[in-house]
């Protein structure tokens, strides 16, 4: 049997990420932009320039781009911008117009676009410092909507709309079906609403001007789950990281955002004196003598006048008569006595008329009549 030498081993899959991929992670540009500028020779790996996006790389490589070293990707994020007309969605323009980039805040990192909106368009632009949710967000597949607000000139019939509904082809190019209603007439403009899954260069400018018509106004409105709303022109809104990862379906960060913690209420201190709870027997002022109070079995949440043992649950030392806050002996345990009363002594004794119905001494007997 011939044993296949070494050398003829395959290569095993070269470890870590294609170096397109790590540049559109930590926010430099999506994988598409990445290639091109690897190609332009901008790229640096460990002091070498690569020219081929070709290359897998791993957090030991040493990359530059431009000349600064890469820096770690950062947790991905998303912003709400609203767009302005006037401005152009790229980094850098050929003719030297201004763009969305220079009209942002200085204190924000770098970031990308998720699609487009022409010089003539406005409203909601995403912006995220993640290629892969740069593409994520684009790709047709995924079948975001894309609402926008336009007006056009002309008085316009719904069926003049039956074509975008259907889906068109100009030029060879296939046009989905869009989603469009007619809203109003405002003098010689007509105000649409119109809703498309993908993302074609002017499709909606090109669209409308395929029926007959003229757009002088487009404004996007939404982009799947987010909404313009009230933002201002020229506005930006971080979108709260768990909401982006709801929405997007991405996995949560090591140390995701907890929910926040509800405030406790105080809770209501139990009266002391309520048997059958363990712990030591806290001592109870004396009654204050009210003829009319409750039994001292029941819990009131004031003192009871007596003092419990807590782990048993029976009276512990002496009991006080509520009526007059005196000693009364020892506690006779009758079920259903009344308050205010003293205790009677052996059950079934008749009380002794000349101690005005006070129990008589119940030691030794009754006493003998003189003689």
């Amino acid at each position: 049997m011939s044993k296949t030498p070494p050398s003829a081993t395959p290569a095993s899959t070269p470890k870590g990420d294609r170096i397109a991929k790590v540049l559109a992670r930590a926010g430099v540009a999506s994988r598409r932009d990445a290639e091109r500028m690897i190609e332009a020779g901008l790229v640096t790996v460990n002091g070498a320039t690569i020219t081929s996006p070709a290359l897998n790389v791993t957090d030991k490589d040493k990359i530059t781009v431009e000349g600064k070293p890469l820096r770690d990707p950062e947790p991905a994020r998303l912003w709400l911008y609203h767009k302005p007309t006037g401005l152009v969605t790229t980094d850098r323009d050929e003719k030297g117009r201004s763009t969305v980039y220079d009209d942002l805040p200085e204190d924000m990192p770098r970031v990308m676009s998720v699609g487009r909106l022409d010089i003539n368009s406005e409203g909601l632009l995403l912006l995220t410092n993640d290629g892969g949710i740069k593409r994520q967000l684009e790709l047709p597949s995924t079948g975001w909507l894309r609402k926008y607000r336009v007006r056009i000139n002309g008085r316009p019939q719904e069926d003049d709309f039956t074509p975008l509904r259907r889906g068109l082809v100009i030029d060879g190019e296939k046009f989905q079906p869009m989603t469009v209603s007619l809203d109003r007439q405002q003098g010689a403009n007509a105000w649409l609403t119109i809703s498309i899954r993908e993302g074609k260069n002017r499709e909606i400018r090109r669209a409308i001007e395929d029926i007959g018509f003229t757009v002088n106004r487009l404004m996007r409105v939404s982009y799947g789950p987010f909404q313009l709303g009230d933002l201002k022109p020229g506005m930006v809104e971080e979108v709260r990281r768990r909401v982006m990862r709801d929405q997007l379906g991405l996995e949560a960060e090591e140390q995701p955002e907890g929910p926040p913690k509800r405030p406790t209420r105080p809770q209501r201190k139990r009266p002391s004196t309520l048997a059958g709870r363990p712990g030591p027997a806290q001592p109870t002022s004396a009654p204050t003598g009210h003829g009319g109070a409750k039994p001292a079995g029941r819990s009131t949440g004031k003192p009871t006048g007596k003092t419990f043992d807590r782990s048993g649950g029976k009276p512990a030392g002496k009991s006080f008569d509520r009526a007059g806050g005196k000693p009364a002996g020892k506690p006779t345990g009758r079920p259903g006595a009344k308050p205010g009363t003293r205790p009677t002594g052996k059950p079934g004794q008749r009380p002794d008329s000349s101690r005005g119905g006070r129990p008589s001494p119940t030691r030794g007997g009754p006493k003998k009549p003189r003689s």
